[in-house]
């Protein structure tokens, strides 16, 4: 092939590819926004209700004869809201519906603690140690793996992290646009993995549980419930997310050249940890260690008092159960010692802003649980989630997709309708209501349900604009490379996006279904109808 013709081709694979970006931007903008979205569904709801029960849509309720929210007859009818008591009811529940939302209360309580830690500057502090003080040849590793472990408290990876990846790298004589790629992948695409419990987990807990009492009324799912594969998950991300980079994302780049950049580099310096910085680090590590000694004094011992009280096991202690305030006593203790030692925080007034900083902030996501809440609770209601989950599982039942391979259907689903609906909570919320019962009855747990959902929710993270800190990626972007655009930006992110859809996936059933590994602590893979 001559180059004129290497040229055109190249040409037309990149017309066809800045076309295809531009048709998932176009779709994506025509979506409203989710808080819009939600109060649409709330009157959808309300509407199809009535038609349906004008129409008699009904099924036949899988669960036994006598199961608790089962009717004597057997028969799962819609329950129409276009009637004087489905208003009633509508103006009656309509506070109760958010104040009683669960991921409402666990996430704010954890956030208080992580705010702490946040504000005092100890998990900046920590990220850049981690990253900074690795030798050469494990940069691009701890770059990743410090960016998985930036999720505990969302902004910080976005904000501090991969700003600090791209100027790194180019210390190092290496593009620097592979650093920053390199962060966007461990904060974005491996978005739910983590060593610890962050605010994600009660989150989608939250959602998780009302969504599989529409079969199970006395189920419950922990904030714990996915611990164990999103842990093991950090190790997979990292890895696929360094091999990426390094033989895929920096060969591509090239050589980097300093006049492509908008900015004079000479000025891009990298703060070092202080002395008084890294005495911090140590201090609010001693902190960490003695807080995690005393709480395990209540679940370790046989008769530790946050065991549960008449089985005497760790399964549905208060301390699983109250694991949010552990969350927030964990960082926030440590985080006061670090803020005292390096002078960023003085009394319980610093805390007190601290925490009212990250609460002020929190105003978007009140208003969306708001609505968010109305939408689970009118589902919830006219049964027509539960209709539709017994009606898909005997379709998936005639189709003969019961067997883990539906799984991978699920997943990419979830991964495509990320694309338009970025936001975790918001899509769980709409999607958990409908696939998590429909899974149930074909036999799979909600835990396994929800940790397969945040697979899908994570890997397109990366490649879709309609992720809320799309735009600050580009603006970083565009430092190094002044025309940086962002079907170029999404073109250096895909190849992250489709290995971690494919490794994530390969973990996911050879733990599960292979190995027969639980997906956290007392979570089960299977469920019995």
């Amino acid at each position: 092939m001559s180059t004129i013709e290497a040229n055109s081709q190249e040409n037309q694979n990149k017309g066809l590819f800045n076309r295809f970006l531009a048709t998932v931007e176009f779709l994506g903008n025509l979506l409203p926004h989710p808080i819009t979205l939600f109060a649409m569904f709330c009157v959808a709801i309300v509407i199809f209700s009535g038609i349906a029960d004008w129409m008699g849509l009904s099924a036949i309720d899988p669960r036994p004869e006598g199961a608790k929210g089962r009717a004597p007859d057997g028969v799962i009818e819609v329950v129409s809201l276009m009637s004087a008591e489905g208003l009633q009811r509508i103006v009656t529940g309509l506070v109760t519906n958010f104040t009683g939302f669960a991921p409402l209360g666990t996430v704010l309580v954890a956030l208080l603690g992580v705010s702490v830690a946040e504000h005092s500057g100890m998990l900046s502090a920590a990220m850049r140690g981690m990253v900074m003080g690795a030798p050469k040849r494990l940069v691009t590793f701890m770059v990743v793996f410090a960016a998985i472990l930036s999720n505990t408290a969302s902004e910080l990876g976005y904000v501090v992290l991969i700003p600090l990846a791209a100027m790194i790298f180019h210390s190092l004589g290496r593009h620097p646009l592979a650093g920053l790629a390199a962060a966007f992948a461990g904060v974005s695409g491996g978005y739910s993995a983590n060593l610890l419990l962050g605010t994600i987990d009660p989150l989608l807990a939250g959602i998780t549980t009302p969504a599989a009492q529409m079969i199970d009324p006395t189920y419950e799912v922990g904030p714990e419930a996915n611990y164990y594969f999103m842990a093991v998950s950090v190790i997979l991300i990292a890895i696929v997310g360094t091999w990426v980079t390094e033989k895929i994302v920096e060969p591509r780049l090239g050589k980097y050249n300093n006049d492509e950049a908008s900015i004079d580099l000479a000025d891009n310096k990298i703060d070092h940890l202080s002395d008084i910085e890294r005495k911090g680090l140590r201090y609010a590590g001693l902190a960490f260690l003695a807080t995690c000694a005393v709480l395990a004094t209540t679940i370790v011992p046989e008769d530790g008092i946050l065991r549960h009280p008449e089985t005497g096991l760790v399964a549905g202690s208060p301390f699983l159960k109250g694991i949010v305030v552990f969350i927030f006593v964990t960082f926030a203790i440590p985080g006061f010692v670090y803020g005292r030692v390096v002078g960023s925080m003085k009394n319980d007034r610093d805390i007190i802003d601290a925490m009212s900083k990250s609460m002020s902030s929190m105003g978007m996501y009140i208003v969306l649980v708001f609505f968010a809440a109305q939408f689970v609770a009118f589902f919830k209601w006219t049964n027509l989630g539960t209709i539709l989950a017994v009606k898909g599982a005997a379709m998936l039942t005639a189709l003969n997709l019961t067997g883990p391979e539906v799984f991978v259907l699920f997943i990419f689903m979830c991964a495509v309708v990320n694309l338009s609906l970025g936001s975790s909570s918001a899509q769980w919320a709409i999607t958990a209501p409908i696939f998590v019962p429909m899974l149930m009855l074909i036999g799979y747990a909600p835990e396994t349900i929800q940790a397969a959902y945040r697979i899908g929710d994570s890997v397109t993270n990366l490649i879709t604009p309609m992720m809320s800190y799309f735009g600050l990626i580009l603006a970083v972007a565009t430092k190094y490379k002044k025309d940086m655009g962002i079907g170029t930006l999404v073109a250096t992110m895909l190849p992250y996006s489709m290995f971690f859809f494919i490794g994530w996936v390969c973990l996911f059933y050879l733990w599960v279904f292979i190995l027969g590994m639980p997906v956290g602590p007392n979570s089960p893979i299977y469920y019995t109808p």
